[in-house]
């Protein structure tokens, strides 16, 4: 099959999101697929990119810092991507390459499989702090999206159930995102290049460490985890908490830290690059996250796959991958937190055995499962000869903007009912236009 990706985040960026389309695009190339991925460019792209990646022009989105937004599909990529003779259109984001991706699968007829990667409802304190768009704003449009597709995929019940309420009526598969498990494997990396790292981090061999590995934004709750600390030095005085990200809200928990006078104790690593983030997980005795917004949660997978301990905040997104006492601690309320963790580092027995029952665990959610899981979804709609009616019109630069449905007449009405929507921004464009064609 010949099969192409549509996302609006990917490789430089480190999050769930990008780590899932790696994961898969390599599994479906391993089964003797062509995978091609469509993504905005970032400026820290490096300058031997993956030859199956091709860049879309774009600019910073206005309200999330390192994220970027495709503005448009040059001629010569037009011309690319219909000479891929695509099978199957597989978009993994809601916005500027989602619709780019529609666009495609509607004027080729192609089929489109969406996966809903995040909570919409939980996320709109980053536009205009929540004032200009609201949870039910997000909610439908969600809905609107999934429902010009022709397959959705979601990661765990939780997020079907998330779907169902919404009022989606496309068929839904749920497959959990899966990790490979290898990359993570505690024998990959030598105790001289842990102690090497905690180094350089100013800890020592026996510096008990709380760890997070997370986007630094608000919905991940990292001040949960912060605001047990002190609690938690109390009765163990050398831990530390070592944060690995990159995000908003870093200045915010810079502060939360210093007002709870444990700012000695925390330590900000930055954003780390994907190939070094296996070793940063063996930096943790524990690994503790609060966040509630997950829809599936691939670092707890990936830190059970390190052989690291977990203790995160009940949710239903966990429930495929934590059991309590068995292969994490779950609790409730932050006030429980300190006291499992103190429980945690300071016992080895109890430490050793979820570490050993969470790398079993994870051999169920491999790499290699989740890929044919999709490949099987694939195969499935190719041979239903399910398949969206296909409208005429050539492949255009593509400009979302936000008064393109004032200028939407010159575009055939079923692209427009559709949900495809173009600008007069097109005007700003056409000299990069006519120099690339």
């Amino acid at each position: 099959m010949n099969i192409g990706i549509f996302s609006d985040t990917y490789y430089p960026q480190l999050n769930g999101v990008a780590t899932s389309i790696r994961t898969l695009s390599n599994g479906l190339e391993k089964l003797g697929h062509n995978v091609y991925i469509f993504t905005p460019w970032d400026p820290r792209t490096p300058e031997i990119d993956e030859p199956n990646v091709f860049r879309i022009p774009s600019m910073p989105f206005l309200f999330l810092k390192n994220f970027r937004a495709g503005l448009l599909c040059p001629p010569h990529l037009s011309r690319k991507i219909l000479s891929l003779d695509l099978d199957i259109i597989h978009t993994q984001t809601e916005f500027s390459l989602g619709f780019l991706g529609k666009y495609i699968s509607t004027t080729q007829g192609i089929p489109l499989v969406h996966t809903y990667h995040t909570m919409y409802e939980d996320y709109v304190h980053y536009i205009a702090r929540g004032h200009l768009i609201t949870p039910e704003m997000a909610r439908d449009f969600s809905k609107f999206f999934c429902n010009t597709t022709t397959d959705v995929i979601v990661p765990t019940i939780k997020t079907e159930d998330l779907l169902l309420g919404y009022g989606v009526t496309t068929p839904i598969s749920i497959i959990p995102t899966g990790i490979d498990t290898s990359h993570f494997n505690q024998k990959n990396f030598s105790q001289e290049e842990i102690l090497a790292l905690r180094h350089s981090m100013g800890l020592d061999a026996n510096t008990p460490v709380v760890l997070s590995i997370a986007r630094i934004a608000k919905e991940k709750s990292i001040d949960v985890v912060i605001e047990a600390m002190p609690a938690l030095l109390e009765k163990l005085p050398s831990a530390k908490m070592v944060i690995v990200g990159e995000g908003p809200e870093k200045e915010n928990l810079e502060f939360l830290a210093k007002s709870l006078g444990v700012e000695n104790h925390i330590i900000f690593t930055g954003g780390i690059p994907w190939t070094e983030i296996g070793k940063y997980y063996q930096v943790g005795n524990v690994f503790c996250s609060a966040s509630v917004t997950e829809t599936q949660g691939l670092t707890f997978a990936e830190a059970m796959a390190a052989g690291v301990p977990v203790v995160a905040k009940n949710d239903p997104c966990i429930n495929n991958v934590i059991t309590h006492n068995q292969t994490g601690l779950l609790f409730e309320e932050g006030e429980a937190l300190p006291d499992l963790l103190y429980q945690v580092l300071t016992d080895a027995p109890l430490r050793n055995r979820l570490s050993s029952a969470g790398m079993e665990a994870m051999k169920e959610l491999s790499a290699e499962k989740f890929c044919t899981s999709v490949e099987s979804l694939y195969e499935k709609i190719l041979k239903s000869g399910d398949k969206p009616e296909k409208v005429s019109a050539p492949i255009i630069p593509l400009v979302i903007g936000a008064r393109a449905a004032k200028r939407i007449t010159r575009f055939p009405k079923k692209l427009v009912e559709n949900g495809f929507h173009y600008s007069h921004e097109l005007v700003k464009i056409l000299p990069y236009i006519n120099k690339h064609k």
